[in-house]
C-alpha cells in the first residue's frame, strides 16, 4: 500500500530498502517523524503495537480524522475543486481558527494534493480531481495505529522499550527551510543524543553529508541512492542503525 498523500521528503522510493533493514524480533514500531507515512503503509502491519507521530498539527489532524471520521471527511472534501482560486482561499482559511477538525482536515488534504510538489505553498497547475477513493483502505490500515502529536524527544522517551523499533526520518540537514515546522541545528544534535541513549533499536534515514556522517560515526551507516524527484540524476542518502 502506498501513502494517500505526497509529502516533502516522502520515502515512497526508499520504503523497500528501509524495511529490508528492519530486524525480525521487535514488538513495537514507532514512526517518529511520520510525514506521509510511506514506510508505515508499506506493510499491512509492522508490529502488534504501532505509533505514528508528527510535529505538524494539521497533518496529525488529517490522520486522526481519517481514522475516526472517514465518511464525514469524504463528504466535506466533495465540495472542493482543483483550482488556483480555491487553493488561495484554503491557504487563507487554514491561518484562521474556528473550523472543526474535519473541516481543517479536508482543507489541508486538498491543499497538499493540489499544491506543487506537496509544498502547500504554490498551486500545482494540475487538472486532476481531488480523489478520496483510497480513504477506506487507509482507515482500515490505521485501525490499530496510535496517532501522536509530540516533540520527538518526548515521544521516543515515552515509547522506548527493549523490543521497540524507532524509524526516524527527520528534516534533512540544510533542507530544514522546506518544512513548516521549525527544526534547528540543535535539534539534529538532540535527536542524536536521545537515539544514543535508547534501550530499543532505531533505523534512521538522512541525507548523505559530512555533518551527518560525523554525527553518527559510531553507528552502522549504509549509503543508498534514489531517483531525484526535482531534477535528473540520483539523490544520495544514508540509512543509519544502532544494530
Amino acid at each position: 500500500m502506498k501513502s494517500f498523500i505526497p509529502w516533502i521528503g516522502g520515502k515512497t522510493l526508499l520504503a523497500k530498502k528501509i524495511t529490508a533493514e528492519f530486524p525480525q524480533d521487535f514488538g513495537r514500531y514507532i514512526e517518529v517523524f511520520g510525514g506521509g507515512a510511506s514506510v508505515l503503509f508499506s506493510a499491512d502491519r509492522h508490529a502488534k503495537f504501532e505509533v505514528y507521530n508528527d510535529a505538524n498539527g494539521d497533518l496529525v489532524n488529517l490522520f486522526r480524522c481519517l481514522k475516526y471520521h472517514r465518511e464525514e471527511l469524504q463528504k466535506e472534501i466533495r465540495y472542493y475543486l482543483n483550482s488556483r482560486e480555491m487553493f488561495g482561499d484554503i491557504r487563507k482559511r487554514l491561518e484562521c481558527p474556528g473550523f472543526t477538525d474535519i473541516q481543517r482536515a479536508a482543507m489541508f488534504y486538498v491543499q497538499i494534493k493540489i499544491s506543487f510538489g506537496a509544498d502547500a505553498r504554490s498551486y500545482g497547475c494540475s487538472d486532476r480531481a481531488v480523489s478520496v477513493d483510497r480513504f477506506a483502505e487507509i482507515e482500515k490500515r490505521l485501525e490499530r495505529v496510535n496517532i501522536e502529536h509530540k516533540d520527538f524527544e518526548d515521544l521516543i522517551k515515552q515509547y522506548d522499550r527493549s523490543d521497540a523499533l524507532f524509524y526516524c526520518d527527520p528534516p534533512y540537514h540544510t533542507t530544514e527551510k522546506h518544512y513548516s515546522e521549525h527544526f534547528s541545528e540543535a535539534d539534529h544534535y538532540r535527536l542524536n543524543s536521545v537515539l544514543t541513549a535508547l534501550q530499543g533499536r532505531f533505523i534512521l534515514s538522512y541525507n548523505d553529508d559530512d555533518f551527518v556522517r560525523e554525527l553518527y560515526k559510531d553507528f552502522n551507516i549504509q549509503a543508498v541512492s534514489r531517483q531525484n524527484n526535482l531534477s535528473a540524476g540520483q539523490f544520495k542518502e544514508l540509512i543509519i542503525k544502532n544494530y
